[in-house]
């Protein structure tokens, strides 16, 4: 048996970072994990260039980017490794990096110079600190060795691996969540909680494309690929949740990074409030345009929306599921009633969706749930009540928002496990 200070189990965002952090304090680690692949949801990320955090994101109040059953317990790591702090390192190893759109950051070249920066920070151990790397290997069975736990706390995982078995006092899981299965995504780090009795939050994917009733959709089918800025917002009053960003039509419902954003807070029969033409009073402008305009009301309201979408809403079948009358809407501009520009406008301002779905964990940037964050130490990752089990990154219940959020969560609750981590000997 091969004894460690530490395994982490994946090799991915918060894994690397983590053993990177751990073995320059001086730790004998060893990340496992059952893809041969390092790092696959960081080389798909961003395009290809890895949107590796935001600078928006506001350190004290971070858990406005974020969701979870337990929204603050993100505050404490996120206050303690910034944006700035992981700024700093990838300059210090040059990477070359841009601000691509509100506070969003991204490698200029290519996500595979994160990766490599995450190797090297892990070959960088120092005071004898050193990071072994098994890839692909599978862990089998995992087991708590409580000899000494009732009188110190303290005890060793006994790890059976496809290389062997292996032993640390303390274990870490960074196995992500369910999402993009066909890069490797499992629920095993969930089954991990469940087996130290850790309780777990439902499940959802999260940042992810809005589906809806083929039938219903059917009239859209041919703004696939159409894209603009608008509005979103679902839930009332107090819990009203709202982004201006990007739409996109799909053939199967709507995607961009606006619907994105609003899928992490949607739940199922829940409307989507949407105004397609923000900031623009419409009813206004159209009826201006009628004391003078002899054009079709779609070709004046391509104006304002792209000419696809301004034909299609004025079209038979969405103008009645709209509640406007096609023939009207057909008219020169002089010859349509005020109520039928009225009820158009409000259309457009307020189009109400009810999404039948999403497009699961194929598509999901995300996943929303896991571990009960109320089962850990907010200063640690440490699960309060099975000494030396820590769990960080994606697997537990912290979301945050498109844009970077996600990746700083990996890297600073990355950093405090590693901080909180102990050499074999003293723990």
């Amino acid at each position: 048996m091969q004894n460690f200070d530490v395994v982490i189990v994946g090799a991915g965002a918060a894994g690397l970072f983590c053993a990177g952090v751990a073995a320059q304090r001086g730790l004998q680690v060893l990340v496992l994990d059952h893809s041969d692949k390092v790092a696959e949801k960081i080389r798909i990320s961003g395009g290809g260039r890895a949107n590796f955090t935001n600078r928006d994101l506001d350190v004290r109040a971070p858990q406005r980017h974020f969701i979870g059953d337990n929204p603050h317990f993100c505050r404490s790591a996120l206050s303690r490794y910034t944006p700035q702090d992981f700024v700093a390192l990838v300059q210090r190893h040059g990477i070359a990096f841009h601000e691509k759109h509100k506070g969003q950051l991204f490698c200029d070249r290519s996500a595979q110079d994160l990766i490599d920066m995450l190797l090297r920070e892990c070959e960088a151990g120092a005071a004898g600190g050193r990071v072994t790397r098994w890839q692909p290997c599978s862990v089998r069975s995992i087991a708590f060795s409580a000899s000494d736990a009732e009188e110190s706390g303290a005890g060793s995982y006994q790890i059976a691996t496809s290389n062997g078995m292996v032993s640390a006092p303390s274990l870490v899981v960074a196995t992500g969540g369910l999402s993009i299965p066909a890069i490797g995504a499992t629920d095993f780090g969930h089954r991990i909680a469940r087996q130290f009795g850790l309780n777990l939050i439902a499940t959802r994917p999260a940042l992810v494309p809005l589906t809806f009733d083929q039938a219903q959709w059917q009239p859209l089918v041919d703004l696939a690929g159409l894209s603009l800025p608008v509005t979103l917002s679902v839930g009332e009053k107090k819990q009203r949740t709202e982004f201006a960003e990007d739409l996109l039509f799909t053939h199967k419902g709507l995607s961009g990074p606006g619907v994105l954003q609003i899928s992490s807070y949607w739940q199922p029969s829940q409307p989507v409030t949407i105004d397609l033409a923000p900031g623009v009073p419409l009813l206004d402008e159209l009826l201006k345009a009628k004391r003078h305009s002899r054009k079709r009301l779609a070709n004046e309201l391509a104006q304002w929306l792209p000419t696809r979408l301004a034909d299609v809403w004025c079209s038979g079948a969405l103008a009645q599921a709209v509640g406007a009358d096609a023939t009207v809407l057909a008219r020169p501009m002089t010859d349509v009633p005020d109520k039928a520009l009225q009820q158009l406008a409000t259309s457009l301002h307020q189009w109400a969706v009810v999404p039948n779905g999403t497009e699961g964990y194929r598509k999901a940037e995300v996943t929303a749930g896991g571990v009960d964050t109320r089962e850990l130490s907010q200063q640690t990752m440490e699960a309060r009540k099975q000494p030396g089990l820590y769990f960080i990154g994606e697997v537990m219940d912290v979301t945050g928002w498109l844009g970077g959020y996600n990746f700083q969560w990996a890297w600073a609750s990355a950093h405090a496990c590693a901080q909180a981590l102990r050499p074999a000997q003293t723990a």
